[in-house]
């Protein structure tokens, strides 16, 4: 019985640390959304900046891959050794095109390369944001850019990711819309969330 009280003890503290790490304190980033038909949007997002990192993994590995290099980023693995507060949606798409350079991700086309970005928060511009100590972690900006967006709930599978983009693809086509770059999966929460409680979403950009 003893045991039993632990492990359920564990898990309070567990759903705790998720419902705070969920709060609607967390800054996320930040869009209008120009037209709507549910589960699907367009959107404009405002410029960015963000942190990223190129990791030649497969899919369901290249997230956890890149998240220690960017979380340690966030945590002091800077020059200045400061913290940076963590945002919303970790971002992650395949790198292939892309040119090995800086953070959030670039690196020589690879079948199983992805780059995984973190949006820095508002309060920086790249000349205040602090120089990543780890090589591998590029800062950049990113201009205004048109989305569409598919929301859905449930775990990160890549299978999962494809059905949604295949959707989102179809959407698009509907709306006589143009696709201009690489689909983008976002995850809005940690991995210990509850998989029916996550919300993720398949980025895709348009004209």
């Amino acid at each position: 019985m003893q045991g039993q009280r632990e492990i359920w003890m564990v898990a309070a503290v567990a759903s705790s640390s998720l419902l705070s790490s969920c709060s609607p304190n967390v800054e996320q980033a930040k869009y209008t959304v120009l037209r709507e038909q549910k589960p699907f949007e367009i959107r404009r997002y405002e410029p960015q900046i963000v942190a990223e990192t190129t990791v030649d993994a497969e899919f369901g590995k290249a997230g956890n891959m890149a998240f220690d290099r960017l979380y340690g980023y966030i945590s002091g693995k800077n020059r200045k050794e400061t913290s940076i507060a963590m945002t919303a949606p970790v971002e992650q798409k395949a790198a292939s095109g892309e040119i090995a350079m800086t953070a959030p991700v670039t690196q020589v086309a690879s079948e199983k390369a992805y780059t995984v970005r973190f949006v820095m928060p508002d309060e920086y511009t790249l000349e205040t944001l602090p120089e990543p100590a780890d090589p591998d972690v590029r800062l950049r900006q990113i201009p205004e850019r048109k989305m569409a967006a598919i929301r859905y709930s449930g775990t990160w599978s890549q299978k999962r990711y494809e059905k949604k983009k295949a959707e989102l693809k179809d959407f698009i086509a509907e709306q006589g819309l143009q696709i201009t770059g690489d689909a983008i999966f976002a995850r809005y929460d940690p991995p210990f969330q509850l998989w029916f409680l996550r919300r993720n979403e398949v980025l895709i950009p348009v004209e």
